[in-house]
């Protein structure tokens, strides 16, 4: 398990450049609040899933019946980012578009999202043979713990930053460097 959340740890690095580079640096998402309010919901959505996963998976073993709802969780979670990228091609139109680089960087993601769903899996198939529950994850260390929390809890931040902002609320309608605009 210790593979799969180390890859699970750079895909919460490269997600958090992402957001803290393209969605607040360059394009500003959240100061255009409704222009991008599907995007941003479908953001906060995903967000709030790979909140579940950082904070529990360094913990927990979803066990029994619990391995079917992850399981599920994670294709809503694939089916969210695939529909996100269709809303983002459509929606920034209008603010400047989605840069090749931004789509280069959701490509490798999407890679190691794979590399990592492909270590857990083995985990997946021999929780589901246990009885129902979350069980306690095997000895890790303490820093992938840390780090899972931290994650977790960055990223519900930003997912309900980005649910309020998408809402049309003011005081969430700018970046994180305090920048807004004034026409909408």
């Amino acid at each position: 398990m210790e593979t799969a959340l180390l890859v699970m740890l750079v895909l919460a690095l490269l997600g958090a450049f992402d957001t803290l580079y393209y969605h607040e640096y360059v394009c500003r998402l959240a100061v255009y609040g409704s222009k991008v309010a599907g995007e941003l919901r479908l953001h906060a959505l995903r967000d709030f899933l790979y909140g579940v996963f950082f904070l529990t998976l360094p913990f927990y073993k979803w066990q029994g019946g619990l391995t079917f709802l992850l399981a599920l969780l994670i294709l809503l979670e694939i089916a969210i980012t695939i529909w996100d990228f269709n809303t983002e091609a459509v929606e920034r139109v209008n603010i400047g578009g989605i840069s090749n680089t931004e789509r280069g960087l959701h490509l490798v993601m999407a890679v190691v999202y794979g590399v990592f769903l492909a270590h857990l899996f083995p985990h997946l198939l021999s929780w589901v043979r246990l009885d129902t529950g979350f069980g306690y994850q095997d000895p890790l260390p303490q820093w992938i713990r840390i780090a899972g929390v931290l994650f977790g809890a960055g990223v519900i931040g930003s997912g309900i930053r980005d649910l309020l902002a998408s809402m049309g609320i003011r005081s969430f309608q700018r970046d994180l460097f305090g920048r807004e605009i004034q026409e909408y």
